[in-house]
């Protein structure tokens, strides 16, 4: 027999030996857990999203897991970076009435991160530490489309909330809201001011839920001793505002990019006070984690006419619009102005952002929004289902 018939043939796969092909698969492993650690420390650029937000590692102990009801909106998806930016677990609840999937589709690949399509009006079973309940629509025409479904929202959702809060002895926060002073007879409006507000009025589904939100608060809190924060949010403003949410920052700014009238409902004398939503989300953040479980306002107290700030807009935006009156909105508040003397000293917060850099930075976001759509109406006063979605 030959020399060459004795010797056994080289294993070989498509010409590459055994020993060829196991290198190349411990190459490829490597790689696999080299990517799945990358993506465990960031999130991934999306158009909605272009810029990588990284995380922490923090160890079990300091690390806890936290519910974002309503958080796949404009406010909670912020909470959610800075939450994963921390190095917690996050859970988004969101049923996408308001809220996109946009807004939150950059964390989607991370194992700290988790995604619930869920209304709050249904009970739900979860372990979590914190809860931060943001879900309700918080526009007039979007909270005006289904009364009785806001109505529901603030009641039995918060209900549903506390009851969780109690089951698994969470922490939560409550996001109310600056309309529950209705329309001010006090100037600014401090946490004392018990307010002036229609019980029959088209806003009344949003500004009374929220009232009747706190109160469940405070009766889990005194009768099941749950522990509760609670902040009263003044006008917020930044990118993933709802483009279609009718509120005077995002209809203001998307009729002046497209150079179209910009509408104001009255004669502009009514005033506003604006916050970036960065600022807020701090209050919110320390809020949670301090001491204080009186309710407090969070705003900025810097206060603009409405006719003053579509003069501002559009000068920022260089726009040809027109800005054109229209017939005032039933129950809109002539005056709106936090008193913030609780924040301060409490949890040592107040506004950073100045309101110009604020829309500098949203007035960037919504030219990418309507390069992308092409076109976008604003909305008006009138009661309208949110557009887009998840």
């Amino acid at each position: 027999m030959s020399d060459s018939a004795k010797r056994p043939a080289a294993a070989t796969n498509g010409g590459i030996s055994n020993h060829d092909d196991q290198e190349t698969k411990r190459a490829r492993l490597a790689q696999i857990v080299q990517d799945q650690q990358l993506l465990a420390s960031q999130s991934i650029p999306t158009p909605h999203t272009p810029k990588v937000i990284q995380t922490v590692r923090l160890p079990d102990a300091l690390r806890k897991k936290i519910l974002i009801t309503g958080g796949a909106g404009f406010v909670g998806s912020h909470l959610t970076d800075r939450l994963m930016s921390e190095g917690h677990e996050v859970v988004v609840l969101d049923n996408f009435f308001t809220g996109r999937k946009a807004n939150v589709e950059h964390w989607l690949h991370h194992p700290n991160f988790s995604l619930i399509r869920h209304d709050v009006i249904q009970p739900i079973l979860l372990e979590v530490d914190q809860i931060y309940h943001l879900a309700c629509p918080a526009s007039p025409p979007h909270y005006q489309y289904n009364p009785v479904k806001t109505i529901k929202t603030s009641t039995m959702g918060t209900i549903n909330m506390l009851g969780l809060a109690k089951r698994v002895k969470a922490r939560i926060l409550l996001a109310s809201t600056s309309e529950i002073y209705g329309d001010p007879e006090v100037h600014p409006q401090p946490e004392t001011y018990w307010g002036n507000v229609n019980t029959l009025g088209p806003r009344s589904c949003y500004d009374e839920g929220k009232r009747v939100a706190e109160t469940m608060m405070y009766a889990y809190k005194n009768q099941n001793d749950v522990s509760i924060r609670i902040a009263r949010i003044f006008n917020t403003f930044g990118p993933r505002m709802h483009p279609n949410d009718g509120r005077v920052v995002s209809n203001f700014i998307i009729q002046s990019l497209q150079n179209k009238n910009i509408t104001i409902y009255g004669d502009g004398s009514q005033t506003r006070s604006f916050q970036y939503v960065d600022d807020l989300v701090n209050g919110l953040t320390k809020l949670m984690n301090g001491n204080y479980d009186s309710p407090v306002n969070l705003g900025n107290p810097d206060e603009y006419s409405i006719k003053d700030f579509a003069t501002k807009i559009k000068e920022f935006t260089q726009s040809s619009s027109e800005i054109s009156f229209l017939p005032k909105v039933a129950d809109d508040p002539t005056q709106r102005k936090p008193d913030i003397s609780t924040a301060k000293r409490e949890l040592d917060w107040e506004p950073r952002v100045h309101v110009e850099d604020g829309l500098r930075k949203t007035i960037e976001y919504f030219k990418g929004e309507v390069e992308a759509a092409g076109e976008i109406i604003p909305t008006g006063p009138d009661a309208v289902k949110p557009k887009g979605g998840a």
